[in-house]
């Protein structure tokens, strides 16, 4: 079965915010996403609301509750205090947990499961508490040291960061051993006991490679590609290309 896809919106609405204006529609787009086949809705609420504002949230699990019930709610994000009440007050389906400083442009590496491992365990188990499955960011080359301590975690999935093979994409020997790296990864996480997301400058181009190494991957997040895209061929029109890469 075809790994799930969730569309980020984040740069949705970086876009929104360059005006003090409605559109476009964070929520209006998450419909078109939702209706045209995507499986939930990613979003990563900084602390200074550069891109999704807080309160988009609301807004978004409504429309998910409202008209979507079978798509799920993934938030994301560095787990201070006010995130994770965020989150508790937001009941997402998925929360995956990033060791972003809030000043980042955007998630650049993994989490080190071993030097955080007292931390992830008690906000793991928090989280779970509340009803919502964990998944931690994973750096693409994650030692075996590493996934044992992101499965002692109490985690339930690893997302595997992608950018360095995103990055790749005028470089196809460098694309395929970074590809690799990723494959051993999800390799190890899974005979682990991990679920396996992946997300970070995925495309239509380089997802169906991804997916044939990484069989069971699970979900993929998806934001700036695919808002990229959307440009040009139209939400609707894009979600459909990333399914038909997905399926390979």
């Amino acid at each position: 079965m075809p790994a799930s896809l969730s569309v980020n919106l984040n740069a949705v609405a970086l876009l929104r915010n360059r005006r003090d204006l409605p559109w476009p529609s964070v929520t209006g787009l998450g419909r078109i996403a939702l209706a045209a086949g995507a499986s939930g809705l990613t979003v990563h609420p900084r602390p200074d609301q550069r891109h999704v504002r807080f309160t988009d949230l609301p807004e978004l699990r409504a429309l998910i509750d409202d008209e979507f019930p079978q798509a799920e709610f993934n938030i994301e994000g560095y787990p201070t205090g006010d995130f994770l009440a965020l989150v508790e007050e937001t009941e997402p389906e998925q929360v995956t947990l990033v060791p972003d400083d809030p000043e980042q442009p955007t998630s650049d590496h993994g989490w080190d499961f071993v030097a955080n491992h007292e931390m992830l365990v008690a906000i793991v188990k928090r989280l779970k508490k509340g009803g919502s499955r964990v998944s931690l960011f994973c750096d693409p080359d994650a030692s075996a040291a590493q996934i044992a301590a992101a499965v002692a975690t109490g985690a339930d999935r690893v997302e595997l960061y992608t950018g360095p093979y995103g990055g790749c994409h005028d470089d196809s020997a460098k694309a395929a051993r970074e590809l690799e790296k990723l494959g051993k990864t999800a390799d190890a996480a899974i005979a682990a006991g991990l679920g396996v997301n992946a997300g970070h400058d995925l495309t239509v181009a380089n997802l169906p490679a991804l997916c044939r190494r990484i069989p069971q991957l699970s979900e993929v997040s998806i934001g700036h590609g695919l808002t990229a895209d959307a440009l040009e061929y139209g939400m609707a029109g894009t979600v459909g290309r990333f399914l038909k890469a997905l399926a390979g």
